[in-house]
């Protein structure tokens, strides 16, 4: 089977920084496949040595059949690319923007007002379509720029943390579109540093300082703490509580979750007695205490701290 994204112990650095560590994987076609860890990580760097953009340092690749070392130039007129930063030009409408763009990738003519009215249809950008680039929100920039990188129907898109910054009800609607995308064959690969997005995604790779900790479906990598039990506290003083409870022994790991604590335990009902008492003996109102299924970021959380002890 020919991928659609193939990297085989790629390596990137900087001068004697390596942002990007001797990493493997395949993406396969019409796969939306999630590239997800901390700013900082390696993600973009990824993206942009295998969109062309960079040569990688060491190791090999493929976007589209296509090697990423020799083939750079056949690479950028067959991937879509939406840069972390948004990158289009203000001062100009959305259709200006578009045509811009669109003579850029060699769509002109008929065929780019045809390409023009279906993205405008595809993406709901009809009532902005007029309307200058500067005055619109961001989750409409980020729509934009979404379309001007699907403008030339590319068989691959790169989305490089598409939906940061933008309100959680835009993030659902892009991540909508993104989903449209896939279901027509397009090989989507996608950075975020968002877990509950990773549950978009067909199948996702978990990266930290350059390397791959994890790589599977959702249900895969949450199979990696089968070793232990998640409790979800929820309590008085959180904050204080959490500095407090995570050098206790009997806890693996403890992380802020919201408006609780994820605890990470190897005996469940040993540690819930535990728990118990150590948040009476310092006069603390406990809400509830349970185990959960993992998530993501419990998970993530896991592999990090594995990867320092070791």
């Amino acid at each position: 089977m020919e991928y659609a994204v193939t990297a085989e112990k790629l390596i990137k650095r900087f001068g004697d920084f390596t942002a990007v560590d001797g990493i493997s994987f395949n993406v396969e076609r019409g796969e939306i496949f999630g590239f997800l860890g901390p700013n900082g990580a390696g993600k973009t760097t990824t993206i942009k040595v295998l969109c062309g953009l960079m040569s990688p340092s060491d190791g090999s690749g493929s976007v589209g059949g296509y090697d990423i070392v020799n083939d750079q130039k056949k690479i950028k007129s067959i991937v879509g690319y939406m840069s972390q930063k948004f990158s289009l030009y203000s001062d100009l409408t959305v259709r200006e923007n578009l045509e811009f763009f669109g003579g850029i990738y060699g769509v002109k003519g008929q065929y780019l007002a045809k390409r023009i009215q279906e993205i405008s249809l595809f993406l709901d950008l009809s009532e902005i379509i007029d309307k200058k680039t500067a005055d619109l929100s961001l989750g409409w920039k980020q729509r934009l720029a979404l379309a001007c990188a699907i403008l030339h129907q590319p068989r691959i898109i790169f989305l490089d943390e598409p939906t940061s910054g933008v309100a959680p009800d835009a993030r659902r609607r892009f991540w909508n579109l993104i989903n449209n995308l896939a279901s027509v064959g397009v090989t989507v690969f996608v950075t975020t540093h968002y877990m509950d997005e990773a549950e978009h995604c067909d199948r996702l790779a978990f990266i930290d300082q350059g390397r791959i900790i994890a790589l599977g479906t959702t249900r895969e990598i949450k199979g990696m703490m089968k070793d232990g039990t998640i409790l979800e506290l929820k309590c008085d003083k959180l904050i204080d509580v959490l500095k407090m409870i995570e050098s206790e022994k009997y806890i693996s790991e403890a992380a802020p979750f919201g408006n609780s604590i994820h605890i990470s335990v190897r005996d469940e009902k040993k540690s819930v007695h535990e728990i118990k008492s150590f948040l009476s003996g310092k006069k603390i109102r406990l809400y509830s205490l349970k185990a959960i299924e993992p998530s993501l970021e419990d998970v993530f959380v896991r592999l990090v701290k594995k990867q320092y002890e070791n």
